[in-house]
């Protein structure tokens, strides 16, 4: 097994050694670690981003496996626990902070004002809408990654990644929703990717204007 400077160094000869510096000191919070938060939370870690916060109160259970970042031997556990045991075997120099805990107005301070990009990657419309107002009200120097629309078997190419305002971008086709239709682990895992591309892209200074 690679020890930490040896660990490192392959990730700089992969990235640069500039861009490395910048993953290596980025901290990024996710809420919710289900299809969109499982998946970003790897994807960010096989970069080598320094430090994740990860919240979500749930277990994992076995209508998860279709599309979260779990498998059968991961049912019943805490999400934060399965997944920060992933994380480890990709990288276990990064710093991997856990909440199993319920995002709420209150404590989203809390749990958050630490990261400079927080990862909205909730199931449901109000939890989404909650976390949004939150962040931008109580947050506002904090960036903010959302997903909306990615249920369904439309093609990959309407799904997009969009700037609703300054701090704030959407990542989705905006239209779907699974209350008409279901997810399907390909759009879900383009979601993430598109999540996670666009939080790559803020660590490294390359805003969308």
């Amino acid at each position: 097994m690679f020890d930490k400077e040896s660990y490192y160094l392959v990730q700089e000869k992969r990235h640069g050694k500039e861009k490395q510096k910048l993953f290596q000191n980025a901290h990024v919070a996710i809420a919710g670690l289900g299809g969109l938060g499982s998946h970003v939370a790897v994807m960010l870690a096989r970069l080598g981003v320094g430090t994740l916060t990860l919240v979500d109160f749930d277990v994992v259970d076995e209508t998860n496996i279709h599309r979260q970042h779990y498998d059968l031997a991961d049912i019943g556990k805490e999400k934060t626990q399965a997944l920060k045991e992933q994380l480890m075997r990709v990288n276990p120099y990064a710093t991997y902070n856990c909440y199993t805990t319920k995002v709420v107005p209150e404590n989203v301070v809390t749990l958050f004002e630490n990261a400079q990009i927080i990862c909205e990657a909730f199931d449901k419309a109000d939890q989404k809408a909650m976390l949004v107002e939150a962040v931008l009200t109580q947050l506002p120097q904090a960036y903010l990654v959302g997903g909306n629309g990615m249920a369904d078997i439309k093609s990959a190419n309407l799904m997009k990644v969009q700037k609703a305002m300054k701090q704030y971008y959407i990542c989705g086709d905006g239209v779907s929703d699974v209350a008409d239709s279901c997810l399907f682990a390909p759009r879900v895992v383009l979601c993430a990717a598109m999540q996670a591309t666009q939080i790559m892209r803020l660590i490294l200074k390359e805003e969308m204007v």
